[in-house]
């Protein structure tokens, strides 16, 4: 029986590759980000190469009212969701008190409430039905806290803790959550948060070996899934606990500097 994935910021990057991969295995979409025309070309490639249907939602997600009417419209259809991956989030570089407020307040507004409202409109029927999957794309980011990348560091540490805590609420159903943890991806999102030029950006893996992990950890229900992390990066991981955390944030800072 086909499984209808929901994707959220769907149009590039790691989102789009989890389409990709979901159509592949023959499930059907829905996909959700404010660029229409990305979204329908992303429709009209995967309809025509897989037997599956893709539902088009161009949201604004940052708009408050955008996750009650997803679910609305998509109860009004009668389109069961199978798999929720919440993926869209945006970064930004900068020192916290020099950053516009309103652009943290919107990556809050994504990356954090809007993640935590769809899970809450979708997971009472995922349990009801006593099946689904959720998948929500955190970051390696979430594991410290992040100078000149402050509260996009802290929306990821809320993603991981949060996917984690609900994860467990879950132990005695068939219902799953998962937390994806990149590290530097090939996406719009260094681009866009102006990190393409810093250290911690200068080796990258592609976003769809990155998907890839998130949907393997997602279908066997694994807890956490970290991805696109060097053997150096991985080492440094593991070493964080043991790190005092003044050397640490040093050492995070001087990685997100941009290079004059």
């Amino acid at each position: 029986m086909k499984k209808t994935a929901l994707i959220t910021g769907a149009s590039t990057g790691i989102g789009k590759e989890l389409a990709k991969i979901h159509a592949s295995k023959g499930g059907d979409l829905v996909i959700v980000a404010r660029r229409e025309e990305k979204l329908n070309e992303l429709k009209t490639e995967l309809e025509a190469t897989y037997n599956i249907s893709v539902k088009v939602m161009a949201k604004d997600l940052t708009v408050s009212s955008v996750p009650q009417e997803i679910y609305d419209e998509l109860k009004n259809e009668g389109i069961v969701v199978d798999y929720l991956i919440n993926n869209a989030g945006f970064g930004g570089h900068g020192k916290f008190h020099e950053r516009p407020w309103e652009k943290d307040l919107a990556m809050i507004q994504l990356n954090v409430v809007v993640l935590t409202e769809l899970t809450r409109l979708f997971l009472p029927d995922f349990v009801k039905r006593n099946s689904g999957k959720i998948l929500n794309v955190s970051s390696t980011a979430s594991l410290l806290p992040g100078p000149l990348q402050a509260v996009y560091y802290a929306t990821k540490a809320y993603v991981t803790s949060f996917s984690n805590a609900i994860a467990e609420e879950l132990h005695d159903t068939n219902v799953t959550v998962t937390a994806l943890l990149p590290g530097a991806t090939e996406t719009e999102f260094a681009q866009t948060s102006g990190m393409d030029k810093t250290d911690l950006f200068k080796n990258t893996f592609s976003a769809a070996s990155v998907a890839l992990s998130g949907y393997e950890g997602m279908i066997a229900g694994k807890l956490d899934v970290m991805a696109g992390l060097t053997f150096t990066q991985r080492m440094m991981m593991a070493s964080i606990p043991l790190t005092p955390k003044k050397m640490l944030l040093s050492q995070v800072r001087k990685m997100q500097e941009i290079d004059s």
